[in-house]
């Protein structure tokens, strides 16, 4: 029995995490709403990854925990498991969640894990013991189980036709190509209580706590979303499982452009590319007024636009299609082109005006792992987002371009008419184009220090820059590279104001690109 909550459940209780779309409580057992509750998490209406019924657990009129909690008596617990597993049969198609038994200050409880199914839509006998029994589709409204009917029941049968594609068994790879320490450094990074526990479990223990492996115990498989998030080189399952970052000086139609493609889990794809655009090619300009002394500041892209545009395009695309994301940039514009294009129930005069909303996910479990990484909000706000953000700059508004067939998607973002835009990408001039010097290094750039730069890639956490390095001793490291290119001025941290926070990372200062363009200059580093 393991004495460790399901993913992420531990973190719930000890939040004091009310009840809601992913969440109930249930002082004891109750078979019908227990049942009806596990069809409806299983039929996962809003794409929320499923949920968690607690049994044991009491709560208060606003659905908060009370602690400690119910519990179940000892002598209850074989029988609640028999009848468990009797009622969940009569689910059409049958559907088991997973079950642990775990103890709560001092009380007993039963977790059930329900993952959305891989059989949607399920339907559940109103009354479990009734001899007539009546089958019905349950989804979540906010923190109630209620029946689908009318739209509600078409719009779940339309939905779930078929199993999303990223929750699908992959029969081409085995569970071994997971990794074990990709999986723990996310797990680190979203602050889950399990991976105190994960280093010693095997990967297929691992993987099934994070559902990202299914299967019968005896022919396990992996899943596509575990191998594009915890495999070092999905390209080799998802042919083009990449980023290409095109740079065209002469706008698109001239001879000259420069290409970098990025490949990688999932994750640190998205990130090193966004790292890499915005350190090249976003570049603000200051305006002086001789009629007063404010400034006018803007980008030629503003970042937040571009974040949500380019995540927008790692959720939404299609992995199955071998084509890359690319992302063209020129003097003009900057434009992001996914294949394919957006649900046809999503009118692009909606895109324009903000209104976009569709529960029509293509990836849910890809969206599902974006938003634990704070990359995704995951309820159809990054168009309204990439609005705002244009807004705020003074920029021209974005365009959203697809064709009548959907086969392709384009963001467009105009550049800013008051922004410079260099011939050459910011890390090969000065940075930011205001006429003066960006940062100094403050402090000896020490042989250990050159390393650290040349090292570095985008923005990278510790045990990233330490893993490039190939440094075991994390004092050591600490003491020579990270202390050092902190205090010089040449690298930063992109959390400065929460030094221990599990998300902290480290970029380069415009003072260590400028050390590093001058050491390249000089031939003594490449």
């Amino acid at each position: 029995m393991p004495d460790k909550l399901p993913f992420h459940l531990d973190d719930l209780l000890r939040q004091r995490t009310v009840e809601g779309e992913r969440i109930e409580y249930k002082a004891g057992w109750n078979p019908d709403p227990i049942i009806r509750t596990l069809c409806a998490f299983a039929n996962d209406f809003e794409n929320l990854g499923g949920g968690y019924v607690v049994i044991g657990q009491d709560c208060d009129d606003n659905g908060r925990p009370i602690f400690p909690p119910a519990g179940l008596a000892e002598n209850q617990l074989d029988k609640i498991q028999r009848e468990l597993l009797a009622a969940c049969q009569s689910i059409q198609p049958p559907y088991f969640p997973a079950l642990s038994i775990h103890e709560v200050e001092g009380r007993k409880v039963i977790v059930l894990q329900a993952p959305g199914g891989m059989h949607r839509p399920y339907k559940a006998p109103a009354s479990v013991t009734a001899k007539h029994k009546t089958w019905h589709y349950y989804i979540r409204r906010y923190t109630s189980t209620v029946e689908a009917k009318g739209e509600a029941e078409l719009e779940l049968l339309s939905l779930t036709a078929q199993v999303p594609w990223d929750d699908r068994y992959n029969q081409h790879a085995r569970v071994s190509d997971l990794s074990t320490p990709l999986m723990l450094d996310y797990l680190r990074e979203v602050g889950s209580g399990l991976a105190e526990d994960g280093a010693a479990m095997s990967i297929e223990e691992l993987g099934r706590q994070m559902n990202l492996v299914g299967g019968p115990q005896e022919s396990p498989w992996p899943k596509n979303v575990g191998l594009l998030f915890f495999n070092e080189a999905p390209e080799r399952f998802f042919p083009y499982t990449q980023i290409d970052v095109v740079w065209f000086p002469e706008g698109a139609g001239g001879d000259r452009f420069d290409e970098k493609i990025f490949k990688g889990p999932l994750a640190r794809m998205t990130r090193d590319a966004l790292s890499f655009i915005q350190r090249n090619y976003l570049i603000e300009t200051v305006a002086k007024h001789p009629d007063r002394a404010e400034a006018t500041r803007v980008w030629n892209y503003p970042y937040a636009a571009v974040e949500e545009a380019l995540v927008n395009a790692v959720y939404h695309r299609s992995y199955e299609e071998r084509e890359p994301i690319e992302v063209r940039i020129s003097r003009d514009e900057l434009a992001i082109l996914s294949f394919p294009g957006p649900d046809r129930s999503i009118r692009m005069a909606d895109f324009a005006a903000g209104r976009a909303v569709s529960r029509r996910y293509r990836n849910r479990r890809i969206g599902e792992f974006l938003k634990e990484l704070d990359l995704t909000e995951g309820r159809s706000t990054g168009v309204p987002k990439i609005l705002k953000a244009m807004a705020a700059n003074g920029s021209p508004p974005p365009l959203f371009e697809t064709d009548d067939d959907r086969a392709a998607y384009v963001i467009r973002l105009p550049a800013h008419p008051l922004a410079q835009v260099p011939d050459l990408p910011a890390d090969e001039v000065t940075g930011e184009v205001t006429g003066e010097v960006a940062g100094e290094v403050t402090g000896e750039v020490t042989g250990e220090v050159g390393r650290l730069l040349e090292a570095m890639v985008g923005e990278m956490s510790r045990q990233e820059m330490q893993e490039a390095l190939r440094l075991k001793h994390e004092d050591h490291f600490r003491a020579a590279y990270l202390r050092p290119a902190l205090d010089g001025g040449v690298i930063e941290m992109t959390l400065p104001d929460k030094p221990r926070s599990s998300k902290q990372r480290y970029r380069l200062t415009a003072a260590g690109r400028r050390w590093l363009q001058d050491q390249r200059a000089k031939g003594e580093v490449a």
